[in-house]
């Protein structure tokens, strides 16, 4: 094992759903293709004729369903996933007739569906996800890149070099470390996170500050959005909406543990419904368990009016939580199943809810191992491929155990727990390696055979 570098906004990002590999990768590539045409030289942008797209691996057999087309295009039109509104590629038409202008310098090119290229899944790219975007002239290509989607909106492409940070100032690969790093130097597990991330990514405190406060906001705008939209999710399963009549029927209901218990629900549903539209989320720590740390925020920031500073530094623990995951195990649906989606977000909301309450560290591991716990073994099974059944119930689901797994940790004694994080981070990686790959995001087993 290695040493943990991952900076908090590499984990917790900014863009379009449904899929980070499928929408947030491609529209990062779209995006610096759309860069590196307007530094084109005048007179090869006056002589290109033709901008294609082709496909291959998992983005061509689900990008259609994933909105890939329609995330590399908002690339090209110069959108980016964290300033993209949240609403942008619902504008995109990809009618075969439709032709959409691409700004090229001083002129515009036009751009159709029939330029979308949907290769075959088997190719000889060292990545699956592969894009390459070409523009050329009649004498040829002008310019091409070839670029690679990693998993989780991570963008790499031929020729990418891994790109050097700083040494965190308190080192650690696992949980056990971390307390460790914690006993030993005193602090809290918020001074311990953001004094990494100064270290690891080389921005100020006030700047780290600023980037999390935008990420709690973006959290928060999805579920308002979310509550406060109706109708049907795009796609042919015709999945209607429910966060808006469940936020509905939680205010009709009395001051009671099932109202509270009804809204959290309507957040995740929310925050969840958005991602399946296409709209903008925060991975946390995917696009498809985008619901369950944005619901806890939102419970308690409206309902127990924690502060924001006190969920900031919360943000920071639950990040602590998912880096140990995907660093001994993974946060991927594709390598371990929806217990490293759902499981891991759950598991860091717990945490995240614990931390915010004022507990201890030994409290927020407690409840972020219970949560993981009861998540391992579940199956990445999508009905038809799309991020909606059973996706979206199960992060309200990951938010509701999040919440009692807290209520577990908080009310019971630290002798009681005996499985730790970390056992429970291995066990997460074992279980997915014995999980056969149908189980495994390939839409070929579970609920997604039966329906």
């Amino acid at each position: 094992m290695t040493t943990i570098t991952t900076s908090v906004f590499d984990l917790l990002k900014i863009g379009p759903g449904p899929s980070s590999s499928h929408t947030i990768g491609p529209m990062k590539a779209g995006f610096d293709f759309f860069t590196l045409m307007q530094a084109l030289l005048p007179e090869q942008q006056a002589a290109a004729t033709t901008l294609q797209v082709q496909l291959y691996g998992s983005l061509a057999a689900t990008g259609k369903g994933h909105g890939t087309d329609r995330a590399v295009v908002a690339g090209l039109l110069g959108q980016s996933p964290e300033t993209c509104p949240p609403d942008f590629l619902d504008s995109i038409s990809l009618e075969q007739t439709n032709r959409i202008m691409i700004r090229l310098g001083n002129r515009q090119l036009a751009f159709q569906a029939s330029a979308l290229l949907w290769d075959d899944q088997q190719h000889g790219y060292p990545f699956s996800n592969t894009m390459v975007i070409q523009l050329s002239g009649e004498a040829g290509i002008i310019l091409e890149k070839e670029y690679y989607s990693v998993g989780g909106g991570f963008l790499q492409w031929k020729g990418w070099q891994e790109p050097q940070r700083g040494a965190p100032c308190y080192p650690y690969e696992n949980a056990e470390q971390l307390w460790k790093q914690l006993k030993k130097h005193r602090l809290k597990l918020d001074e311990l996170m953001l004094a990494n991330e100064i270290a690891i990514t080389g921005l100020k405190e006030v700047a780290i500050n600023a980037q999390l406060d935008r990420i709690i906001k973006v959290m928060e705008d999805s579920v308002q959005r979310g509550v406060h939209t109706e109708g049907y999710l795009p796609g042919p399963i015709g999945l209607h909406r429910k966060a808006a009549l469940m936020f509905q029927r939680a205010k009709e209901l009395p001051q009671n543990s099932e109202r509270l218990l009804l809204y959290l629900c309507a957040y995740a549903f929310a925050a969840a419904e958005e991602n399946a539209a296409g709209h903008i989320v925060v991975t946390a720590p995917t696009c498809g368990s985008a619901g369950v740390l944005p619901a806890v925020v939102h419970l308690l920031r409206q309902h127990q009016k924690r502060s924001l500073e006190a969920v900031r530094k919360a943000l920071l623990g639950a990040a602590a939580i998912g880096f140990i995951c995907k660093q001994n195990a993974s946060i991927s649906g594709a390598e371990v199943g929806c217990q490293g989606e759902i499981g891991v977000a759950s598991s860091m909301a717990a945490a995240l809810v614990a931390l915010a309450n004022g507990c201890d560290v030994r409290i927020a591991e407690n409840a972020a191992e219970t949560a993981l716990e009861h998540h391992l073994g579940m199956t990445c099974d999508t009905v038809k491929g799309y991020v909606q059944i059973p996706c979206i119930e199960r992060n309200a689901m990951g938010a509701v155990k999040a919440w009692t797994s807290y209520l577990i940790a908080r009310e019971g004694l630290p002798d009681w727990h005996i499985v730790g994080i970390d056992k429970a981070i291995e066990a997460m990686k074992q279980t997915g390696r014995d999980m056969k790959s149908e189980y495994r995001e390939t839409a070929q087993g579970g609920l997604a055979r039966c329906c």
